[in-house]
């Protein structure tokens, strides 16, 4: 998987170029009503595009597999398309549908390559397009908005492809009020970007497919949900009409917090697929076994800190508006009024969703647990920000508290004690890591290619297999069950904080297999640890960030999960699991 960084590379705009391609989407689901904003214009990144669209790291198939017949492609780079700002919204219109598809999964791609600061990588290998054409030695994504007659979407991470059912709403809800005909899942922006998302965080850590504990599926949910939350504060009318409908109260924007309304309606949920703010008894952390019912207890405690500081930052304005009294006159709100506080919730969106991310470079490779991602938030959050004068952190840790989400082996939810340490012993740095001497293509955020992330492992494993620092990230002395450890990817990157200044760092992942036998009515299977490192640019070890493969007491809970309520997801393959995940 080392290699993965180089064979899928985004399009690099030259100065010919225009920055942005204007296309039309729907910003909510097609049903809700016109005063809603349910069609923006979104500025894609630009790139060349092949009809389907094909760009340099998504495709997007025009096969429709239930009626087995390809459809006219959508050809974005024709005259027609650019002056009109691609094709008209429409749910019956094919070509809409690739469009719809495309502009989301670019956006989200990019949100992440301006987060992480460096280029994505896919978590698989598939070189060849749709018709086996081969894509001169890059991986795409293969998008399919008609994938099935499923009530379904999800992505395929075997065959790196993202998965869109279509189905007719009237089949199953005859006397309700909902809509009727066809439903396409590729057209709900919430599900292209939550599918989208799995695809991105499988690039990022390949091995957290793996269900180890009961936090591991529902991570991906959640994180899923957050992404498609947070990129819908994108859109500025979507944002304004959230704030004159609920009077700037986020926890009362139902056009904001609730995500897959049509799709929910229309299979058997009677509201949208989930609401990061609805109360009920599936909000219990220590409960929750379902996946999605886990999850959603995750977008809860991120969306309440973001809607507590959102709620910081909106008081300044109100104070303005109501000559100091801070009290609200009935009625709607000043228009410009409305303007600030979108604004403002918009950029703080921007901005979670940007901490969120960026975490994900700070969270152990296998095993994830809530309270992990929580330690890994205020990591990565810190390192870059390390002044928080709106308390961004105190918030997050708040309502983690609030919700019963709390990290092992922490003595407090002081800010301090969830950092992660450095490194308990000394370990020497990695002279062939240093920046100085690492290649790349013109960018620190863009490797030179195979041969270099290659050499740059080799020099990693060095020092990851020596027997005498092994323990220090996670892993024990190859033999009697161990296998040697892996170095899976090594990752520069290049962050710019709000003040400008810029980090680099170097982030890579290290696992190991320990074989563990069939005892007490739970089988054989392989028990994953390692470690997360996090390099400074002279090569020292800032965090290692692990999970000890020898740690017989996660085994003992992993082994009872396996056993018990992980069963059925641990005998599925990775293909079969995301589908029987999300299969409603």
């Amino acid at each position: 998987g080392v290699t993965r960084a180089a064979s899928g590379r985004p399009y690099e705009r030259t100065a010919a170029d225009p920055v942005y391609r204007p296309l039309r989407v729907y910003t909510v689901d097609p049903s809700l009503p016109y005063d809603s904003s349910p069609v923006a214009v979104l500025n894609v990144p630009y790139e060349p595009l092949a009809p389907g669209p094909r760009g340099a790291v998504i495709e997007v198939d025009d096969f429709d597999a239930v009626e087995a017949r390809h459809l006219a492609p959508a050809d974005l780079d024709s005259a027609e398309a650019l002056i009109r700002q691609g094709y008209d919204p429409s749910p019956s219109a094919p070509r809409f549908h690739q469009q719809m598809a495309y502009a989301v999964c670019a956006t989200v791609y990019a949100t992440f390559q301006h987060a992480l600061g460096r280029q994505p990588s896919w978590g698989f290998a598939r070189e060849a397009g749709r018709n086996g054409e081969r894509n001169g030695g890059g991986a795409r994504l293969l998008v399919r908005p008609y994938a099935s007659s499923d009530r379904n979407a999800y992505y395929d991470p075997e065959a790196g492809e993202l998965c869109f059912g279509y189905y007719r709403a009237d089949a199953d809800v005859a006397g309700r009020n909902l809509p009727h005909g066809y439903v396409f899942t590729c057209l709900s922006h919430d599900v292209v970007a939550h599918e989208m998302s799995h695809a991105m965080l499988h690039g990022l850590r390949a091995k957290m497919l793996r269900p180890t504990n009961p936090d591991v599926l529902a991570f991906h949910e959640a994180f899923a949900d957050l992404v498609a939350l947070f990129q819908r504060f994108t859109y500025a009318d979507v944002v304004r009409a959230a704030v004159r409908h609920s009077r700037g109260d986020l926890s009362r924007a139902t056009l904001l917090t609730a995500l897959g309304t049509q799709v929910g309606e229309t299979t058997g949920s009677r509201g949208p697929l989930r609401d990061a703010m609805a109360s009920g008894a599936d909000a219990s952390y220590g409960d929750a076994v379902e996946p999605h019912a886990r999850g959603v207890v995750l977008v809860r405690a991120v969306f309440e800190a973001f809607a507590t500081v959102f709620e910081r930052k909106a008081a300044r304005h109100v104070r303005l508006a109501t000559g100091g009294s801070g009290v609200l006159p009935p009625g709607e709100l000043p228009y410009d009024l409305q303007e600030a506080l979108a604004e403002t919730a918009a950029k703080l969106a921007s901005q979670f969703l940007s901490i969120c991310i960026r975490a994900i470079d700070y969270c152990p490779p296998v095993d994830i647990e809530f309270g992990e991602f929580l330690r890994a938030v205020i990591t990565a959050d810190h390192d870059l920000v390390p002044d928080d004068p709106w308390h961004y952190r105190e918030a997050l840790i708040d309502a983690f508290r609030r919700h019963g989400i709390y990290p092992r082996d922490v003595g407090s939810l002081a800010e301090d004690s969830l950092l992660w340490r450095e490194p308990a012993r000394d370990i020497p740095p990695v002279a062939g890591l240093s920046f100085a001497k690492l290649a790349f293509e013109g960018d620190p955020a863009r490797p030179a290619g195979a041969s270099e992330l290659l050499r740059q492992a080799r020099e990693l494993g060095r020092l990851v297999a020596s027997p005498e620092y092994a323990a220090c990230f996670g892993c024990a002395p190859a033999g009697g069950g161990y296998a040697p450890p892996c170095v899976e990817s090594v990752r520069s990157s290049r962050r710019v904080g709000p003040d400008g200044q810029v980090v680099f760092d170097l982030v890579a992942e290290v696992t190991q297999r320990r074989a563990v036998p069939a005892a007490d009515g739970s089988p054989a299977f392989e028990f994953l640890g390692g470690a997360t490192l996090i390099l400074d640019p002279r090569g020292g070890v800032r965090y290692a960030i692990t999970k000890r493969v020898t740690n017989d007491e996660r085994l003992a809970r992993q082994r009872t999960y396996v056993a018990g309520d992980g069963a059925r997801f641990w005998s599925c393959g990775a293909r079969e699991l995301l589908r029987l995940v999300h299969d409603r």
